[in-house]
């Protein structure tokens, strides 16, 4: 294709059936960008007939089908290699957009030449600022001092609470770690460099990895409130709450592993894996304790 003709944006969406939720995200996705925006869905697969309804409802739109869940990681790359914009919209099926939000996230990456990625103002259904949008990197400090509740003892402070910045005004924009693959958009340039997802992390953990290579590549990333975005997610059983911690905590070890651990003494690897496995096996039991844990998903 032309460069003329290309789309600025490609938003690739990964769906494991979420055949409704999916719909509604396509359809505000391309109701309310104000910029040319080519859709990528990559179904999982689904069996409840996402992908079918996906082409039927969006003709315009690129459905990869995958035979088999292989993971995160691996639909999103099957996705980069079909998207053609200049920069990619990681968005997930529970999101929905806002208008301009789409357009102030490109405008970042337009302006700031040195920016690799950009994070919105992700909010829950009920408007609380989802965390995930704009966090610290889990350093083996940070995630000893979530275990020990200093983090929450400290809320604004920056050594005990750098990875939720607390100490960061939500109404700023402001130099982030992470954003969250739920809604963040890339430079395809950066990507380029430093490569998109690594497989190795099943469901969780993509995203800070990604960013992590960005900013050791020299890239920036930058959270932008102007660009709002809304995530409701219902609440997960019980069992598959249990699954979500587990991939979740497993993709925080292997995160630790492959960027930190090697720089680390034997002793202090030891309490950082006590640290997350401790932290794990709490919320499980609280899982197990509250009538609603639905405020434990990951």
């Amino acid at each position: 294709m032309p460069a003329a003709d290309r789309p600025i944006v490609s938003a690739i969406i990964i769906n494991k059936n979420s055949r409704d939720l999916l719909l509604g995200c396509l359809d505000c996705l391309l109701q309310e960008t104000d910029i040319p925006v080519e859709a990528v869905v990559v179904d999982n697969a689904s069996t409840d007939g996402s992908a079918e309804a996906a082409a039927a409802e969006f003709p315009a739109a690129k459905v990869v089908r995958r035979l088999r869940d292989a993971g995160y990681g691996r639909a999103g790359n099957a996705g980069l290699t079909v998207a053609e914009g200049r920069f990619i919209l990681l968005l997930d099926p529970t999101v929905a957009v806002e208008r301009g939000c789409v357009g102030r996230l490109t405008d970042l990456l337009l302006t700031r030449p040195d920016a690799g990625a950009a994070s919105p103002n992700l909010q829950h259904a009920d408007g609380r600022l989802d965390v995930a949008a704009r966090r610290g990197f889990p350093t083996p400090g940070s995630t000893i001092y979530t275990v020990t509740g200093l983090s929450q003892l400290f809320p604004r402070s920056p050594r005990f609470n750098g990875h939720n910045m607390g100490h960061r005004r939500t109404g700023d924009t402001h130099e982030i770690d992470a954003g969250s693959v739920a809604c963040l958009m890339v430079r395809r340039a950066a990507v380029d460099r430093v490569g998109f997802f690594d497989p190795d992390y099943y469901r969780y953990g993509e995203d800070i990895d990604l960013c992590y290579r960005l900013k050791a590549g020299g890239w920036k990333i930058f959270y932008v409130p102007g660009a709002t975005a809304v995530r409701s997610r219902a609440p997960l059983p019980k069992g598959e709450l249990r699954r979500e911690l587990w991939e979740h905590y497993r993709s925080m070890w292997t995160f630790h592993h492959k960027h930190y651990a090697a720089d680390l003494p034997a002793f202090a690897n030891g309490l950082v894996w006590a640290a997350n496995w401790a932290r794990f096996l709490y919320l499980t039991a609280r899982v197990e304790l509250l009538a609603d844990p639905a405020e434990l998903q990951p």
